[in-house]
């Protein structure tokens, strides 16, 4: 009877992984290699020897903007260490394109881990239908209540959208323009 790998990667952690870019649910390709326990060098050599099996709705290349912007949001660094720029563009992959990668690495932990991969994509996607159906059916009660229960609806919908994503502000010091509005005024 084969061993059953019992270490594999939570489906928690892999939601957390799953990033909406060009509205489309992605993950990159670090995190991609991560899960399926290789180097992200070795599942891109991989990719690019099979460049065949990934067309554009199954993997995409992202921009530098992309990039930068991505990593400000998921380091929890502020300061990078010299030469840890980005080199290299991420590739970012869509639910079928990590399947494929998965094939494409021929390992048994990918294959393994593609299945919970999948399971991860498939629960964001019925999340989303639930919440679009919630939308509709609030829509049909609104309709066949009067105006009295207009308060309630709009809460509930407040409720329902997320809140704006805010800006932090950056920690450290800022050099400012000197202006005349500014100026020390000496006392006599």
């Amino acid at each position: 009877m084969p061993k059953k790998n019992t270490h594999l990667v939570p489906t928690e952690i892999i939601e957390n992984k799953i990033l909406l870019i060009r509205s489309q649910k992605v993950m990159l390709d670090s995190d991609l290699a991560f899960l399926y326990g290789v180097e992200t060098r070795v599942l891109n050599q991989a990719v690019k020897r099979n460049l065949n099996k990934f067309p554009k709705d199954f993997m995409f290349q992202l921009s530098r903007e992309e990039a930068k912007s991505i990593r400000r949001s998921r380091s929890q660094s502020v300061i990078l260490k010299p030469g840890h720029n980005i080199k290299y563009l991420p590739y970012a992959f869509t639910e079928h394109g990590a399947i494929m990668a998965a094939n494409v690495l021929n390992s048994e932990k990918a294959v393994e881990v593609s299945v919970h991969v999948v399971r991860a994509f498939i629960k964001l996607r019925r999340i989303l239908a639930s919440h679009a159906e919630l939308a509709r059916k609030l829509d049909e009660l609104e309709g066949k209540y009067d105006r009295q229960f207009a308060v309630v609806f709009e809460a509930i919908r407040q409720l329902m959208t997320p809140p704006p994503v805010r800006r932090r502000r950056r920690i450290g010091f800022t050099a400012r323009e000197k202006s005349a509005k500014y100026s020390v005024k000496r006392r006599k």
